[in-house]
């Protein structure tokens, strides 16, 4: 994981029941994007942010987290 960003997308994810590649869909980027997202390997952009956050109705600090 990214060592300066956590995140609860797969928390989320479980919560809503959708796969990666549901969320992927609903919000215009590919099942990769989320994955590696996930997994830590790739920080988002503050618009794939935005888009989660929008997606899930939460707030973006209720997704990504700083890492103190």
């Amino acid at each position: 994981m990214h060592e300066e960003l956590d995140n609860r997308i797969r928390v989320f994810r479980a919560e809503h029941r959708l796969s990666q590649a549901d969320l992927a869909e609903a919000i215009g980027v590919s099942r990769k994007t989320i994955n590696t997202i996930e997994t830590g390997r790739f920080v988002p952009s503050t618009i794939i942010a935005l888009r989660l956050a929008r997606f899930f109705n939460a707030p973006v600090e209720d997704i990504f987290a700083l890492v103190d």
